[in-house]
């Protein structure tokens, strides 16, 4: 829901370090062959912005859920740039979801309406659990539960990033193998969640890995980030918005 939440008046919500303030996860990877992101979250363009970001040449999605999803109307601007549809490495129920949502990209009578104005030009690219690959770069995706939903981490070489996930079914533990950095989902301490990891459920998971650094993401406002850095073993970090590493 991002952080502060409306209507919550916590002390994490409340608090002023701007690693408390978090907004819905997505991730660039800057490539040789273009930007390549991870969702589409709700501050998009905020996080854009932020980062001094002009475009992305690619998108890939974890799934569909509205905190993942529901900031691809943003991405207007860039086929207009890139002077073509932008592609969506989707699963097929992904693209069910944004053929519905977004049903407006895909109507020509409505580009034709639009008489010059910007609407998103999109080229939907169905992946599996098959590696593919996007502007050059190897992806494999790892299938990760999350909740009752199947849903996908990605590999990068050697960084895997799994957030949205309570479960890592036995099949995907391999694709795992000598990660160098994880990024993982850590909801929030205490009692188990029906759809996240807890922070021991995502700490029990790096043991098992063993990457050199890993990064909690998609925490709530039951993560301080002072109170984590100070508890976490070597080399577990949280993330938060910014946060920038080599691969």
């Amino acid at each position: 829901m991002g952080v502060p939440m409306i209507g919550c008046g916590c002390a994490v919500c409340r608090s002023s370090n701007p690693r408390n303030h978090r907004t819905r996860s997505s991730v660039l990877l800057q490539l040789p062959g273009g930007n390549l992101l991870i969702d589409t979250s709700p501050e998009l363009r905020l996080q854009f912005v932020r980062e001094n970001i002009p475009i992305a040449h690619a998108v890939v999605y974890t799934h569909y859920h509205a905190d993942h999803l529901f900031g691809l109307d943003d991405v207007r601007t860039f086929p207009k740039v890139l002077g073509g549809p932008l592609p969506l490495y989707c699963a097929a129920d992904v693209e069910k979801v944004i053929r519905h949502t977004f049903d407006y990209a895909f109507r020509p009578e409505d580009h034709v309406l639009a008489q010059g104005m910007l609407l998103p030009k999109l080229e939907l690219r169905s992946i599996t659990s098959a590696p593919f690959e996007a502007l050059g770069q190897k992806v494999v995706p790892i299938p990760l539960i999350h909740g009752r939903f199947r849903v996908f981490g990605f590999r990068f070489g050697d960084v895997a990033y799994c957030t949205d996930v309570s479960t890592i079914p036995d099949e995907s533990w391999p694709l795992l193998a000598g990660v160098r950095v994880l990024v993982i989902d850590a909801l929030k301490p205490g009692d188990p969640h029906p759809a996240h990891m807890n922070l021991d459920q995502a700490l029990d998971v790096v043991a098992r890995v063993r990457p050199e650094q890993t990064y909690l993401t998609h925490m709530s406002h039951h993560m301080d980030y002072d109170e984590l850095v100070g508890s976490l073993p070597k080399g577990v970090a949280p993330a938060y918005d910014g946060l920038r590493f080599d691969f």
